[in-house]
């Protein structure tokens, strides 16, 4: 096969378990969460790695007897999810529920946590599966709000700078908050609700998350992005 898919909003190809329906499946799957991707399937080393990746997880997922019975649609679908956390391409169990065939994002849930403990006990240890960091989120989540390449690496920075204080948020709530607060501070504000659909996180969170990081703004927003007088204009929490 040597050809580009272009085209993400096609229907999803019909589960079979054979390697090709499978290869077919994930191809399907990663192509609607990452829209702005194109990969040659013969040539792009990384999807290779990824898809290769993907489908010796369901192999061994698919050796074990408890497998049989449970939603095809969800393990496979997790198997994306652990890849793309273990080759450091992470994607919310959110992103990828929204295009995985109709496994709601419980469903997908529980089947990483059978797959982990399935994996586990078969290797005698934990699955590792790679630290999440907000700045792996951030480019994607700027690019689906249309922000500028200037306030795209100051969100960038600033989510780094962040790492280095105590914000007991998950990385992708900061990683919201962040871009709240950069594009709060630039001519292009962008609305609490555009970039709660950007992001997948509830607006709730988003404000809470803000809340732990204003006290640290001086710190975190680049002095090259704003300066004191700026940072004064930021809403209060």
């Amino acid at each position: 096969m040597n050809r580009t898919i272009t085209n993400t909003k096609s229907a999803s190809p019909s589960l079979s378990l054979t390697r090709k329906g499978l290869d077919a499946f994930l191809v399907w799957l990663f192509m609607r969460i990452s829209p702005n991707v194109s990969f040659s399937l013969s040539g792009d080393a990384f999807f290779i790695i990824l898809k290769d990746r993907a489908n010796e997880i369901y192999k061994k997922v698919e050796d074990q007897k408890s497998s049989r019975g449970r939603n095809q649609d969800a393990l496979l679908a997790a198997c994306l999810y652990i890849a793309c956390r273990q080759e450091d391409k992470p994607r919310t169990v959110k992103e990828i529920c929204s295009v995985a065939n109709g496994a709601t994002k419980k469903e997908i849930g529980r089947a990483k946590e059978y797959i982990v403990k399935q994996l586990g006990l078969e290797a005698g240890q934990s699955v590792e599966m790679g630290t999440i960091h907000a700045g792996d989120f951030m480019r994607r989540f700027c690019s689906n709000l249309g922000m500028s390449n200037h306030t795209v690496k100051a969100a960038t920075e600033a989510v780094k700078t962040s790492e280095q204080f105590d914000i007991r948020r998950s990385p992708i709530s900061i990683a919201a908050a962040v871009i709240y607060i950069i594009t709060q501070l630039s001519d292009d504000k962008k609305p609490l609700r555009d970039i709660s659909l950007a992001t997948g996180v509830a607006e709730g969170t988003i404000r809470n998350s803000y809340k732990d990081l204003y006290p640290h703004v001086s710190k975190i927003i680049p002095a090259w992005y704003a300066n004191e007088e700026d940072l004064k204009n930021l809403s209060s929490p």
